[in-house]
């Protein structure tokens, strides 16, 4: 199987596409990481606006719309979808390779 070039996904895109498997703001979602990650990964809200607009391009998430105005909203596509999975795949198949070796 060829890997998509994509693939592997940084940290903090995987994060960010985990946690937009629903509608969320910028700032919930940096807030969700935090709770997921046990306060391990603290995304800045720069790293986190920038990764938006990358993952808005690649077309991975889009904007839904919000009740509140103020805020801009959004949620994985299908193609995010793909994509959080074939890197959930490829993390879990390393693990298995790990766990192989008795560490």
């Amino acid at each position: 199987m060829v890997r998509d070039e994509h693939l592997p996904l940084t940290e903090t895109t995987f994060y960010i596409l985990l946690v937009l498997n629903q509608p969320l703001h910028g700032y919930a979602a940096m807030q969700k990481i935090r709770q997921l990650s046990h306060e391990q990964v603290k995304i800045a809200a720069g790293t986190m606006y920038g990764a938006i607009e990358k993952l808005l391009k690649l077309r991975w998430i889009q904007e839904v719309p919000s009740a509140d105005q103020r805020r801009r909203v959004y949620q994985l596509t299908d193609s995010g979808r793909i994509i959080l999975k074939l890197e959930t795949d490829r993390l879990r198949e390393l693990s298995r390779l790990a766990a192989d070796f008795n560490y």
